[in-house]
């Protein structure tokens, strides 16, 4: 195991330029910064290929963090046949989420994870060293203008020092692991402009719980978010980790500031910090080394590379918020899409039984200064529980010296391990039956943080801290309302931007050797936007290890609609067998958001186990659609055609009611063959025989590679095979 300290490998070791695209480096078309940061670890691209919104890249990502999900993610990279991690230096293990468990069986699994990390040489950091996010930005895992990955939903933190952090799932971090490599679709970007500044008192967490409610429409759902504006530059680093984080919750895939000179200030004095961590500066003790990731030679090269989205970069929306109209928020109750102006809350009284300063949200040095702040002096009200949990050793010791940690526990509080805990409900200190409490954490949705008829709320550090003296959710008493904008709505605005003619247009895709030229078949319509995973596979079958793909396939959307499973199966019986350019099969058309819900791989083995080899939708939820990806199941989006057959075939011409005649799955006879080259799709209605064709985005190379070679697993078992035959 290499040592993940500072005295670990030189940096150089990091950064070759092995991560970066096979394209030609001569000026492409416009590209976001988000786009220029993926061309960067994009791989295989065709020559010339330059990175796009909705495009499917191969990625080969600086860093892949897992934590106590390690576990299954081993067993996955065992069960493919892999022996060796293909680059022992871009997967980081560390173990934070059930830190206070002491029992045999979790100590038993930590210990195989770390003996795991010794075995390959992986970077890992146990239980009390942190949260992983944390982590990683403390140790330069997330650095700016890099791609890290992780295998967690809050990955979006490391845009806060404007890295492209985005989560992965479970097969993912194994293909990860044996070949350096997995695939992502590039999301579509939004621009948020910030304006403004923020009054005294008010927060980063502020901007985000008012970010979720004022745009609570999906305005940003499955997207990549660039901060922009002039309120941006007076955000601490701090504030920025935290809006990033919950850009999670907000509904995108990444959430990412730029490089300015406020970040670079703020490197500035974390390497001055790492300096000063020996007695180089007495007479005859040598320097220490150089820290493998953050280094003074890398922060020169940043600052000498001007990394921005070209001033006619491309953007599907643009958000506009005015930071000076804002007044502290609190989230809740149990919803991150609903908010309240703090002055309207306090006058509520709504007590509290629990409060907690948890999380890699709001659990930084900043924040636990600005909670001790509130507390210096004060008492935590009888009956309430204020805990306490730094997001990592190096700030709780940082916090030590400054004596804030003292003060919160002379105050009352009681302290947890650095590590997630009641913030997705592990540990002591949940809420109970009937309580209510307020977080400084990520999520409150019902039954996360404990009992599912608790009531949660969220705010900032001293929000919480103020509320946990006086028993109720209020302001701190330092909080100057005079100093505070109007208590009304902040000011906001949302321009949805034209798509350009260029990025309209539907250009041809090469196709892989093998995959399909054209996938045919009868077309089903489910008029139905958010069908869920449980919707597709009842959840009472997800754990049952012993169920076949035929077994799974007589199931398949059997909380949707009953009859789906045999209506496929007599669709199906015509199906011509695949002779390597046209795929026969039932073609599923469905609203919005298809397959939302858990991360249950059977949704999408048991749609391709049925006889359904391609879903076309209006979008997908991300989860699902990485899982059906992984496993060979081709997904589609076309809004114009889900709105052509809501129009024509769905009940009162809206979704969610069924058909004209209240059937859940509309069959009228229509057939659809969709070409993979060049994307258009010809539906034909068999009872007219009228026609019309659409334009879709066709899957790129990567895709059709995971489709040839039966999935993710086929493909990481073909890249080991190829690379034992070097």
């Amino acid at each position: 195991m290499r040592l993940p300290t500072h005295l670990a490998r030189p940096h150089a070791r990091a950064t070759i330029g092995r991560y970066f695209a096979t394209a030609t480096q001569e000026r492409r078309t416009p590209q976001t910064v988000i786009e220029k940061v993926v061309q960067k670890y994009a791989v295989e691209l065709p020559l010339g290929k330059s990175v796009k919104a909705g495009d499917y890249v191969m990625i080969r990502p600086e860093h892949v963090m897992t934590h106590d999900n390690t576990g299954p993610v081993i067993s996955k990279f065992n069960s493919i046949g892999a022996t060796k991690i293909h680059n022992p230096a871009q997967p980081v293990f560390t173990l934070d989420h059930d830190v206070q468990n002491k029992a045999p069986k979790n100590l038993d699994k930590y210990a195989s994870i770390e003996a795991f990390a010794r075995k390959h040489g992986v970077d890992f950091y146990p239980a009390g060293r942190g949260i992983g996010h944390q982590v990683l930005v403390e140790e330069g895992y997330a650095f700016p203008n890099t791609l890290t990955v992780a295998s967690d939903s809050h990955s979006n933190m490391y845009g806060g020092v404007g890295c492209v952090g985005t989560p992965i799932v479970r097969t993912d971090a194994a293909a990860l692991w044996a070949t350096g490599k997995t695939w992502w679709q590039v999301p579509r970007m939004v621009k948020v402009e910030l304006k403004g500044k923020l009054a005294p008192g008010v927060t980063g967490k502020d901007v985000i719980v008012a970010l979720c409610s004022s745009f609570n429409k999906d305005e940003v759902l499955n997207s990549a978010l660039e901060f922009t504006g002039d309120g941006v530059a007076s955000l601490a680093v701090d504030d920025r980790l935290t809006i990033a984080n919950m850009t999670t919750e907000w509904g995108a895939l990444a959430g990412v500031f730029p490089v300015d000179e406020t970040l670079l200030k703020w490197y500035d004095s974390v390497l001055a910090k790492l300096e000063l961590r020996t007695f180089s500066s007495s007479a005859g003790i040598p320097p220490p080394p150089e820290h493998p990731r953050i280094s003074r030679r890398r922060l020169d090269a940043l600052r000498a590379t001007s990394l921005k989205s070209d001033s006619d970069a491309e953007y599907s929306s643009h958000l506009v918020f005015d930071l000076s109209t804002l007044v502290p928020h609190v989230s809740g109750p149990n919803s991150v899409k609903i908010s309240t102006p703090l002055p309207v809350l306090e006058d509520a009284r709504i007590e509290i039984q629990k409060a907690y300063l948890v999380s890699c949200t709001n659990s930084r040095v900043s924040d636990i200064a600005a909670a001790a702040a509130v507390m210096k002096g004060n008492k935590v009200a009888p009956g309430v529980e204020f805990y306490i949990a730094a997001a990592s050793s190096v700030v709780q010791q940082e916090s030590e010296r400054l004596g804030d940690w003292d003060t919160l526990i002379m105050a009352g509080a009681k302290v947890l391990p650095a590590g997630c805990g009641p913030c997705i409900g592990l540990g002591v200190g949940l809420l109970e039956d009937g309580q209510t409490g307020i977080s400084a954490t990520n999520r409150n949705y019902k039954g996360r943080m404990g009992h599912p008829n608790a009531q949660a709320y969220l705010a900032s550090p001293a929000v919480v801290a103020a509320s946990a003296i006086k028993g109720y959710i209020c302001s701190p008493a330092s909080v100057d309302s005079a100093k505070l904008p109007p208590v009304q709505a902040p000011t906001f605005s949302i321009f949805n931007v034209p798509v350009s003619a260029s990025a309209s247009t539907t250009s041809d895709e090469p196709l892989y050797m093998g995959f399909p030229s054209s996938f045919t078949g009868p077309l089903l319509f489910a008029p139905q936007d958010n069908l869920n995973t449980d919707g597709i596979y009842p959840g009472k079958y997800t754990y049952k290890d012993d169920i076949t793909l035929e077994g799974q396939a007589e199931v398949v959307m059997e909380n949707y609609d009953p009859t789906f499973a045999k209506l496929v199966a007599e669709k199906r019986r015509a199906s011509a067998p695949f002779d390597g350019t046209r795929k026969d099969g039932v073609i599923l058309v469905s609203g919005y958001n298809f397959g939302t819900g858990s991360s249950r791989e059977q949704a999408a083995t048991a749609l391709k186990a049925a006889g359904v080899p391609l879903v076309i939708a209006g979008s997908f939820g991300d989860i699902f659609k990485r899982n059906a990806i992984n496993n060979g199941l081709v997904c589609l989006e076309s809004p114009e055609l889900v709105s052509d057959l809501t129009e024509r075939y769905a009940k009162d011409g809206e979704r969610g009611s069924g058909g004209k005649d209240g059937e859940l799955t509309v069959d009228m006879g229509m057939t659809i063959e969709v070409g993979m080259k060049d994307g258009k799709a010809a539906v034909v209605t068999g009872s007219t025989g009228e026609g019309k064709t659409y334009n879709l985005r066709p899957v790129g190379a990567s895709v059709q590679e995971l489709w040839v070679c039966g999935g993710l697993e086929g493909y990481i078992l073909k890249e080991i095979q190829s690379e034992a035959r070097v």
